[in-house]
C-alpha cells in the first residue's frame, strides 16, 4: 500500500513556504527592496510545488492501476471457493452496511451465498428474552448467573449454524435487525462493535452471553471468521483470537476479502491482514 502522508506533508510544507515567500516579497517590495535573488526564490518554490504535485499525481496513477489489477485478478483467485455455501453475517452490536456489502462482494466471485445477516441487540433486552423463552430452562434468565447467560449464548450460537426452535422464538427479542435467514449457516462472519454505553450488569451479562455465543458458533465444523476494517480503533482482533476464531483485519481491501473467502472455505485458520505477518492464508489444493 502506498503511504501518501509523507508526500502530502511535503506538499503542504512547500505551499506554506511559497505563501511565506510571496508575503515576504510583498513586504519587502513595499520598501522598494525586491531583488532578483528574491524572485529566484519565488520561482524555485513554484518549481518545488509543481514537482510535488506531479509526484502525487504519479502515485495516484499507480494506486489506480494497482486497484484495477486487484479487481481483475480477484475473481480468478477465489472462483468457486465457496460454491453454494450459505454464509451468515453476525453483528455484535451496531451493524455496518459497509461490512455487509463487502462480505457480499467477497462471496459473489467465490460462488458463495450470503443468506442472512443479523445484529445482536446490545445491551441485551432481558425482559423480552425471558418472555420468549417461557417454558424453557432459560425462562429464569432475569435472575440467572453468568453460567446461565453463557449457556444461553452457546445455545443461540449452535442454532445459528444448525437451526433450532428457540432461536426462532427469540428472533425479535435477540436481534435488533434481521435480513434473510437466521440459520442454518455453512460459515459465519463476525463483526463486533460493542456500544460505549453498555456498563455495569448489562456489560457483565453481555460478556457472558458473547462468550457462550462464540463457543456455540465454533462447536461444530463451521468456519467462523472475525472481521474489521484496516483502520479499526480499537481493534477487535485480540477479542476474536481469544474466542478461537480466525481473523481478517482489512476487509475493506481486496486482499482482505480474498483472505475471508479462503478462511470460510475451511482451507486454514489464523490471523491475516495488514497488521499481521501475512495478508493471505495458504490455500490447500490451489485455487480456482
Amino acid at each position: 500500500m502506498f503511504d501518501f502522508r509523507y508526500h502530502a506533508l511535503s506538499l503542504i510544507a512547500v505551499l506554506v513556504a511559497l505563501v511565506l515567500g510571496l508575503l515576504l516579497g510583498v513586504a519587502i517590495g513595499d520598501k522598494g527592496l525586491v531583488s532578483s535573488a528574491e524572485n529566484k526564490i519565488k520561482e524555485s518554490l513554484r518549481k518545488d510545488v509543481r514537482s510535488e504535485q506531479k509526484k502525487v499525481a504519479d502515485l495516484n496513477d499507480q494506486l489506480t492501476a494497482k486497484d484495477k489489477f486487484e479487481q481483475e485478478v480477484y475473481p480468478l483467485l477465489v472462483d468457486g471457493q465457496l460454491q453454494d455455501r450459505k454464509i451468515g453475517v453476525v453483528f455484535l452490536g451496531q451493524p455496518s452496511e459497509e461490512i455487509n456489502n463487502e462480505v457480499e462482494n467477497a462471496l459473489g466471485a467465490a460462488k458463495g451465498k450470503r443468506v442472512g445477516a443479523v445484529a445482536i441487540r446490545e445491551p441485551l433486552s432481558v425482559d423480552k428474552l425471558v418472555s420468549s423463552a417461557s417454558g424453557t430452562r432459560y425462562e429464569g434468565l432475569a435472575t440467572g448467573d453468568d453460567q446461565m447467560w453463557e449457556d444461553f449464548g452457546k445455545r443461540m450460537g449452535v442454532q445459528l449454524t444448525r437451526g433450532g426452535k428457540l432461536i426462532a422464538r427469540e428472533r425479535s427479542s435477540l436481534f435488533s435487525a434481521v435480513a434473510g435467514s437466521t440459520g442454518n449457516y455453512d460459515g459465519v462472519v463476525i463483526a463486533r462493535n460493542l456500544p460505549d454505553d453498555v456498563k455495569g450488569d448489562d456489560l457483565h451479562r453481555l460478556n457472558a452471553f458473547e462468550t457462550g455465543l462464540m463457543t456455540g458458533l465454533t462447536s461444530g465444523n463451521v468456519p467462523v471468521v472475525g472481521v474489521e476494517h484496516a483502520d479499526a480503533d480499537p481493534s477487535q482482533v485480540p477479542w476474536y483470537r481469544d474466542h478461537g476464531v480466525s481473523t481478517v483485519d482489512n476487509l475493506d481491501q481486496t486482499a482482505g476479502q480474498a483472505a475471508l473467502v479462503f478462511l470460510l472455505a475451511g482451507n486454514t485458520d489464523g490471523a491475516f491482514g495488514v497488521h499481521e505477518p501475512r495478508l493471505l492464508p495458504d490455500v490447500v489444493g490451489g485455487v480456482g
